[in-house]
């Protein structure tokens, strides 16, 4: 007869020689557990459908309080688990993922299924499933058990606790917009006041003693005594301080934070920013927050699209990076850094690869990464990103790249191997064509050096007038390696309707004579849109697809209907769009509808911009 008690001593020997019963934080129950809100939320999580649920363990540390482990045990391997993982009371890992819904509600669990009586014969599974989320995930290593800090360090570095936590900054983005906007706080001033409450935080004193100051005119004079102390400490040089310091005097100005009955706003404002943006950025360390509260503050007022500046959302900064596959020898060089998203993303890449050598980690942050920036205000924002990074010494420079400085100066002073950018879109047809932006990038790169940016579709596709002789000018001297179409809702969250692609070049190097270009159709991110939230990857499909365009990238895979290599002129159209066979066995009569629907909306949209349309013509 099966025996589940010989398989749960089976899974004790385990947890011992793991050092679960060792660690006085660690507590590891069977059954039941002592903590009200565990039974609570076990109260319903019969496997039978009927009454509470008792897993076989539940382990969980005083050090993480929010975070669960819980078993469940058979004792034949044939009841490991189903297909479909939901014969709950049969089935080790069917009743383990019970519980862990039940639990799941306000705690990140991972549930395993154990099997087997005989040490030698033992199956054992891991899921995970994140707070608030009702889907769990197969995740961990497939037959050994872990340490308790490994399954925790595990789910903080997994894409979907880290999917989650944005979620829930840029929510808090939003809730802080409205409660600013509340205040009659100025768009143009906010994202700055929340760089100077995350400055300031950095300064141990100010960290220690801000709830204790007794008016907000001393909170406010010393919020603004710690910024000045951290850009001090920085590498930035002397004349940007005296100009970013001056970017940061509203704070003894204004008169809204300086009132005195605002005292406990700005208090309990300083305390929320220190509990969910610092615990964001110490849990997702190199992310570019900054850019995500910029977006949100500035989306209504226009400032950003009408300086032309559409900020990259962080999983795009994290392609380009591995499209282009930085590490800890690349030299970094965006032209147009906004406030350092690409910068950010590489050099996490960076310090990942550096694999811990200080000396490698401080050549890196100290001459690896070169960035300019030419909006005063955004480069206020770019400095307190870096600093709030825990890097002051970037070589991040203000001015004009195609006025200030020479591309040339730039390649003999830092040598930089790869190029990051996002230009200045055109305004309404007015302004600098954004190729120009691409080759002063890529006239600063060493020969052979890798580029990626990302530019209007309508840069590639162009084929006559100013823009075509640009794109020889690219191919006159450097190579066009690649073009992705990125999706079209890409800058959603930003109310930007530019459609986009990526461009990937080698520097230096004219294109050569028959060289095929590779392009992909990269229309799908896994992006939706979420009402009050924006595009967010709430499937948990980015990492898949992402390994998907990069391998197909760098493999130079055609694969039908997604990408295709071809050799290209000046004269032709550089999209997969243009070159792509669609298979039309594949149209059903809903993709028809659906297309017709479109056009009529499109058309309809049309009428109202265009008194010239003809409503019948439709």
């Amino acid at each position: 007869m099966p025996n589940e008690a010989k398989t749960m001593e089976l899974f004790r020997k385990r947890l011992r020689k793991a050092g679960y019963y060792d660690d006085p934080d660690i507590v590891v129950e069977e059954q039941k557990s002592d903590d009200k809100v565990i039974s609570k939320l076990l109260k319903n999580a019969s496997k039978s459908g009927d009454g509470s649920g008792y897993p076989d363990f539940i382990i969980r540390s005083r050090r993480h309080p929010r975070f669960i482990i819980v078993v469940e045990c058979k004792a034949e391997v044939a009841r490991h688990e189903t297909a479909t993982l939901d014969s709950f009371k049969d089935y080790a890992c069917d009743g383990a993922l019970l519980y862990a819904s039940f639990l799941a509600r306000q705690y990140d669990v991972v549930a395993i299924g154990f099997s087997g009586e005989n040490e030698g014969v033992t199956r054992l599974s891991h899921f995970l499933q994140v707070a608030r989320d009702r889907k769990s995930y197969p995740y961990f290593t497939p037959d050994g058990l872990l340490g308790f800090s490994d399954y925790y360090n595990g789910l903080m570095r997994s894409n979907y606790k880290f999917n989650q936590d944005f979620t829930e900054l840029i929510c808090f983005t939003k809730e802080l917009n409205e409660t600013l906007q509340g205040k009659k706080i100025k768009e143009s001033k906010r994202a700055l006041l929340i760089s100077a409450i995350m400055m300031a935080l950095k300064n141990e004193r100010f960290k220690a003693e801000y709830a204790d100051y007794n008016s907000s005119e001393q909170l406010t004079n010393r919020m603004y005594e710690a910024v000045c102390l951290e850009l001090d400490k920085s590498d930035v040089p002397d004349r940007n301080k005296v100009s970013l310091k001056t970017s940061y005097e509203f704070l003894v100005s204004n008169t809204v934070l300086r009132n005195q009955d605002n005292q406990p706003f700005v208090t309990r404002l300083i305390s929320e920013c220190d509990n969910r943006i610092n615990g964001f950025m110490l849990t997702h360390k190199y992310i570019d927050t900054v850019s995500q509260f910029y977006v949100e503050f500035l989306r209504y007022a226009n400032n950003d699209k009408g300086l032309g500046i559409v900020l990259t959302p962080p999983h795009i900064t994290d392609l380009f990076t591995d499209l282009v596959e930085v590490n800890s020898t690349s030299v970094v060089y965006d032209n147009c850094a906004g406030t350092g998203g690409f910068l950010v993303s590489a050099m996490k890449k960076m310090l990942e690869d550096a694999r811990g050598s200080l000396k490698k980690e401080d050549d890196i942050k100290s001459k690896q990464l070169i960035g300019i920036e030419f909006d005063d205000e955004i480069y206020t924002l770019l400095i307190a990103n870096m600093i709030m990074h825990h890097d002051g010494r970037t070589n991040i420079k203000l001015g004009d790249s195609l006025r200030d400085y020479r591309s040339e100066d730039i390649k003999q002073e830092f040598h930089p191997t790869v190029g990051l950018l996002n230009p200045p879109y055109k305004n309404k047809g007015k302004g600098t064509e954004e190729w120009e932006f691409v080759i002063n990038n890529l006239n600063a790169l060493e020969r052979g050096g890798r580029c990626v940016a990302i530019i209007p579709i309508s840069c590639v596709n162009e084929t006559t007038g100013v823009i075509r002789s640009l794109k020889q000018k690219i191919l006159d001297n450097h190579t066009l390696e690649g073009v992705l179409s990125l999706p079209e809702e890409l800058f959603a969250n930003s109310k930007v309707n530019t459609v986009t692609c990526a461009v990937i070049l080698t520097a230096g190097k004219p294109h050569p004579e028959g060289y095929k270009t590779w392009f992909g159709y990269c229309r799908d991110d896994g992006f939706v849109k979420r009402k009050n939230i924006g595009r967010v990857d709430a499937f948990h499909t980015w990492e898949k697809i992402k390994k998907k365009w990069v391998d197909a990238f760098h493999n130079r895979d055609e694969i039908s209907e997604f990408s295709v290599k071809k050799h290209v002129t000046a004269d032709m159209e550089w999209c997969a769009e243009a070159y792509l066979e669609a298979d039309y066995t594949q149209l059903t009569e809903e993709d028809y509808i659906s297309t017709v629907e479109d056009y009529l909306i499109y058309s309809l949209h049309s009428n109202r911009k265009n008194d010239d349309l003809n409503i019948d013509e439709v």
